[in-house]
């Protein structure tokens, strides 16, 4: 069994139309409401092309048997203003998750975006959570490290006491969180490179907290098998080193051990420098697909976004330890229902 633990909704344009009249109206004409048929769901999964296939069709070919799902970050406009447009776009696009859920309940499960309104405090996003796991189901949320998408107000660190109440929530819930961005504001850094540099602070920040002090059952996944943190390792293990006073449990790569990644990497160098830094227990199969690396290679004709045989190509790794990255870790995490 295949399961991603890294993928996102494919929705119908009505899902973004809506959104464009909230950013338009900034909310002055009330709330309205995404009408979007079963049909029009099915044809977005089954039929509305996604790099060279259909959602449903993509996953067929690559062997993925079930996927969480999970808002377009880039859409989630975090940034914008008043913060009820936010919160109002976010709940149509978790409902659009939940009704997709429902039709294909044995291909996908959700994952929560939540509305994070920058420089707000996090009731907003905790009472969606709330909502999310209790009323619909869903197993995780997505959580973004920076509101301010990169327009140069600093939010802050991930060990800041700011974000305790959620933590508190996931704790309380039993749910995990999933570090990804959403938009950025600057040209220098498009959002797909803020991605990786927002995972590689994440890492940072909470390994050198204490936040696993104060939560120690808080389960947090980084996307993108941790940004450039694994190849970055020994710089920062340096610096621990200097505090460690000889005990290895203190040092940095240890500490990045109670942290999960995903293997959304494309790339097999890539994930066995992420396996052999952190651990098989701590890597969850991901292959954002379909996403970005939803194209074919020119070198070799292969889908960047087929991940399973970079992982099943690492020969140190035993056929046991390939299943817990492909599907047991996952099945484990999110507490799903399903055999491995």
């Amino acid at each position: 069994m295949i399961i991603d633990s890294h993928g996102h909704v494919s929705a119908p344009a009505e899902l973004y139309a809506y959104k464009a009249v909230l950013l338009s109206a900034r909310g002055s004409h009330g709330r309205g409401k995404v009408k979007i048929s079963d049909d029009q769901l099915r044809e977005a999964v089954e039929k509305q092309p996604f790099g060279p296939y259909s959602h449903l069709d993509y996953l067929n070919k690559i062997g993925t048997n079930l996927q969480a799902i999970s808002p377009r970050p880039f859409q989630m406009m975090h940034s914008e203003k008043p913060a009820k447009i936010i919160q109002w776009f976010h709940e149509e696009v978790n409902n659009v998750i939940h009704r997709e859920v429902q039709l294909y309940p044995d291909r996908f499960f959700g994952i929560a975006g939540l509305p994070q309104p920058a420089g707000e405090p996090l009731d907003m996003a905790i009472k969606e959570l709330e909502r999310c796991v209790k009323e619909l189901g869903f197993k995780g949320c997505l959580l973004n490290p920076d509101p301010y998408e990169n327009s140069g107000i600093q939010p802050p660190a991930m060990g800041d006491r700011y974000w305790y109440p959620l933590y508190e929530k996931l704790c309380e819930l039993d749910v995990p969180a999933h570090i990804h961005g959403t938009g950025s504001h600057a040209d220098r850094e498009p959002y797909t490179l803020h991605f990786i540099n927002e995972e590689t602070t994440t890492v940072f920040g909470l390994v050198n907290s204490k936040v696993f002090d104060d939560f120690p059952n808080l389960k947090i996944i980084i996307s993108h098998g941790g940004g450039a943190m694994p190849y970055q390792v020994g710089r920062f293990n340096a610096g621990s080193i200097m505090h460690a006073a000889g005990a290895t449990a203190n040092l940095f790569a240890e500490r990045m051990k109670k942290l999960y990644y995903d293997t959304v990497l494309y790339t097999q160098d890539a994930n066995e420098l992420l396996i052999k830094t952190v651990g098989v227990d701590r890597c969850l199969f991901g292959a954002e697909c379909p996403g970005t690396g939803s194209v074919r290679d020119p070198r070799d004709g292969r889908l960047v976004d087929d991940v399973a045989p970079l992982i099943n190509g690492i020969t140190w790794l035993s056929d046991g330890d390939k299943k817990k990255i492909l599907s047991e870790n996952a099945i484990k995490l999110f507490k799903l229902d399903v055999k491995g």
